[in-house]
């Protein structure tokens, strides 16, 4: 493997960790990002099982707890507010559905960019817009950069990949929809939420959802809905927010207040909720990681885990492969054989899938709320305990131990 020099796409979660251990292992990366500087703002992010041993052998998980979101659990509420179930931190040993570790996506990413800023090469404000791979390496072309030689190219560019689709081919092939779209907003209306994650459905396949932000009179909103493909601009922010108006306005709870708080937001996502599937997560000279790979959604919590360790992997593998001079076919092997279970056991969806998270109806929303009255008992336990403990279903490999043998 005779160029060190890999670009990275992406400068989200999974990239600057990724940089931070190529940089251990000897490479020279080089990450490019889309946006004019690491996006703030976001949702909260769970840190939890092999997730969270990465962040501990890159010695940040004293400054990931500093900046932790202090929220009490996860509550369903009714039309009026009142709370129907609730399933507090503690429940599964602060491994649940809002788990011991949770902080702002915005904030990690952050915190991972400045880990690595020092030592890796940032260009903001630019994309990957062409690949060219022969024998030696992968020449790229920039939206506005020059042109420009890399040994190998990883995309860890999201779910809707600039690199998945120059090197595995265009459209959505690889995309597998669940049925749903969702968006994630931050709004500055004071609701009294008491420090818990409330959660609202309402007939139709509607879902409202408010938890407490790092900063006073913070609130982190989502709005979710059941339904089949819908055609619409990702660009077009003016024309997500109007289709989300008409689906939820009058719809209960705190809705209405939060759509309002929505047209200010300066963070606003929206987007399908779906799954990346490849029979492969490299080919040729590039290698995809996080949710330009194997994105599991949002239903089953572990995409930052899958971002965490797939970037940890493929660092250690290419290290490990560098040092015994087998190069990047062989690392790419061990990173496909290594990170392949995991991902299908984490992308496995909760029981229900979007019908749970979504019920349709009245009476399906009322035996969700007697499911989750019934989660810290046998049989429902042992079933989400199970879920839960997908992230830490892997024994990740200690490379620094490896390369002193």
């Amino acid at each position: 493997m005779e160029n060190t020099d890999i670009l990275i796409s992406g400068a989200g979660i999974a990239g600057p960790v990724l940089a931070h251990w190529l940089r251990r292992n000897g490479f020279n990366p080089t990450v490019v990002e889309r946006a004019p500087a690491p996006r703030p703002g976001g949702q909260t992010v769970d840190l939890r099982g092999a997730g969270r041993t990465v962040i501990e052998r890159m010695g940040l998980m004293e400054q990931v707890r500093a900046l932790c979101v202090d929220q009490r659990g996860l509550g369903l509420v009714d039309r009026r507010g009142r709370l129907t179930a609730r399933m507090p931190v503690e429940l599964f040993d602060g491994e649940g559905i809002v788990s011991e570790i949770e902080i702002l996506r915005g904030d990690l990413a952050d915190l991972l960019y400045r880990a690595s800023a020092g030592e890796v090469e940032y260009l903001f404000d630019d994309t990957v817009t062409a690949l060219a791979e022969d024998a030696d390496g992968v020449t790229v072309t920039f939206e506005n950069a020059a042109q420009r030689r890399f040994g190998l190219v990883v995309g860890a560019d999201g779910l809707h990949s600039a690199v998945r689709r120059l090197a595995f081919g265009a459209g959505d092939a690889h995309y597998r929809p669940l049925g749903g779209h969702n968006a994630w907003f931050t709004v500055t209306d004071r609701l009294d939420l008491d420090g818990w994650f409330l959660m609202y459905n309402a007939p139709g396949g509607l879902v409202a959802s408010a938890r407490p932000g790092r900063l006073p009179g913070e609130v982190k909103a989502g709005l979710a809905f059941r339904s089949g493909p819908l055609a619409f601009d990702r660009r077009d922010t003016a024309a997500q927010q109007r289709l989300l108006t008409e689906r939820f306005a009058g719809a209960g709870w705190e809705v209405d207040r939060l759509l309002a708080g929505m047209a200010r937001a300066d963070d606003f996502f929206f987007d399908s909720v779906g799954q990346i599937r490849l029979d492969h997560y490299t080919r040729g000279r590039v290698a995809l990681i996080g949710d330009a790979g194997y994105s599991p959604s949002p239903l089953t919590g572990l995409g930052t885990s899958l971002a965490l360790v797939g970037a940890y992997l493929l660092a250690g593998e290419l290290g490990a492969a560098r040092t015994a001079g087998t190069g990047h076919r062989a690392a790419f092997a061990r990173y496909e054989e290594l990170m392949r279970p995991y991902v299908t056991r984490s992308q496995e969806l909760p029981p229900g899938g979007m019908n749970g998270y979504a019920p349709n109806s009245a009476a399906m929303i009322r035996l969700r709320a007697a499911s989750m009255r019934m989660m810290g008992r046998w049989p429902m336990r042992g079933i989400l305990a199970a879920q839960f403990a997908k992230a830490g279903d892997i024994d990740l490999p200690d490379y620094a131990l490896l390369a002193a043998a």
